[in-house]
């Protein structure tokens, strides 16, 4: 399963993505450019050390700080050098919470969760539902996430088969919203992405039945795998769901001075 992980994200997705969004390399990495934020990832070694490495960094923190974007390099605990999160601070990147790397064949987490009274599941394409979507995660998180509401709008409509968008409500309120994406042919594996639930009405079963609803659309489309960068929140329901840690993950953030 960490084979399959760092196989996948040493090589760009290939999948169609949104008119304005590119994949490019620069020497060992390559960057996703044209979201809300700029996205690092490359091998787990990256094959650089010491002042060549400091430069290859600073050149993927000055190209999205002429474009006045911030930039997402995701590194695991594994990954080489064992100097590049130390590095990427000496650069001014910031690491966020750790994240754990998890995988869980996706035919075991298709159940019947019993869901809160009230409570439906449903997929969602429109604009207007990912807009919503950014709203319920923008009072989840008390900030500002409308960014990740245009980023689906934009991704559904390039590739409407490679995303699903499931949410939750409660009498025409939306609890919950989580998505499955689809990472090209050969992959092996499907991400589950968002999760994000309203405090009350965590602990209530919702968070597990959309994963089953993703699990269940993932075996339809011949996936085994399931993979999902867990919170410490998501961890231990995911746990015991069965699925299993393969990697410690901590995305290093660059934003632009405000």
């Amino acid at each position: 399963m960490r084979r399959l992980y760092d196989d996948h994200r040493c090589r760009p997705p290939a999948v169609p993505v949104p008119a304005g969004v590119v994949h490019e390399w620069d020497g060992p990495v390559w960057r996703t450019v044209g979201e809300s934020e700029g996205f690092v990832s490359g091998p787990r070694d990256v094959g650089v050390r010491n002042g060549e490495l400091d430069r290859l960094i600073a050149r993927q923190r000055d190209y999205f700080a002429a474009r006045g974007e911030p930039v997402v390099w995701k590194v695991c605990e594994h990954d080489r050098p064992a100097d590049l999160g130390r590095r990427l601070r000496r650069a001014g990147f910031v690491a966020e919470p750790s994240e754990t790397v998890m995988f869980g064949l996706a035919e075991e987490m298709v159940t019947s969760p019993v869901l809160p009274e009230g409570v439906v599941l449903r997929q969602v394409t429109a604009p207007a539902e990912m807009r919503r979507i950014a709203a319920m995660e923008s009072v989840v998180w008390g900030e500002d996430w409308s960014g990740i509401g245009e980023d689906l709008v934009h991704r559904v409509a390039a590739a409407p088969d490679d995303t699903a968008v499931f949410v939750a409500e409660a009498g025409g309120e939306m609890v919950s919203a989580a998505w499955l994406v689809f990472l090209g042919a050969g992959v092996g594996f499907a991400g589950l992405c968002g999760g994000s639930t309203l405090p009350a009405w965590r602990g209530r079963g919702v968070y597990r039945a959309l994963v089953a609803a993703r699990a269940e659309r993932a075996v339809a489309q011949g996936v085994r795998f399931l993979q999902v960068a867990a919170s410490d929140d998501s961890a231990p329901i995911l746990q015991r769901l069965n699925f299993r840690a393969v990697a410690t993950t901590t995305p290093y953030v660059w934003s632009p001075p405000r």
